[in-house]
């Protein structure tokens, strides 16, 4: 093989090589799935040991165990992972359940998904913004919904906000 054939096949294997690794970096690239993602030890450095388990682990926390379960002032419920809003304290209602309960998220700040877990079929609740579990929706809620999202109190934070409009 002579110098200029070495040359132009070399050539067309680096133009090769760099269409796959300009293919593989568009891969590696794209945007992330959830407007806020980070790596699991950086979850575990922004959360709590409890809000971590039940956010990014999809655990529940005890019944009654919330301090936003008794929590009754005007304002807003957001997600502790990201701090989206996602309740109004107007759509909250006492369930008796041991969670706190709303009959209705604001507008686009959930998610939701069937679970099969615990050998039944229910539908799982997810921050819409980084997916962080919230807990679940049930329909034996009240008017005007009929739906009952019970939620696990340390996936939230409230937002105590009387200049707002809570709904």
């Amino acid at each position: 093989m002579d110098r200029r054939n070495m040359i132009a096949s070399s050539g067309g294997a680096l133009a090769i090589l760099a269409a796959f690794a300009r293919r593989s970096a568009a891969q590696t690239d794209r945007p992330p799935a959830f407007e806020v993602e980070h790596s699991p030890a950086e979850w575990r450095q922004r959360l709590t040991a409890a809000q971590y388990e039940v956010l990014r682990l999809a655990g529940t926390e005890l019944p009654g165990s919330s301090p936003l379960l008794g929590e009754h002032r005007r304002g807003l419920f957001a997600c502790a992972g990201c701090n989206l809003l996602l309740f109004s304290s107007a759509t909250k209602f006492e369930s008796g359940t041991g969670w706190p309960s709303f009959f209705a998220p604001l507008p686009n700040a959930v998610v939701t998904s069937t679970d099969h877990s615990l050998l039944m079929q229910r539908t799982e609740v997810r921050c819409r913004r980084c997916r962080g579990h919230l807990g679940h929706v049930f329909d034996d809620g009240p008017r005007p919904t009929g739906l009952r999202y019970c939620m696990n109190g340390v996936a939230l934070v409230f937002h105590n906000s009387p200049q707002r409009s809570a709904t």
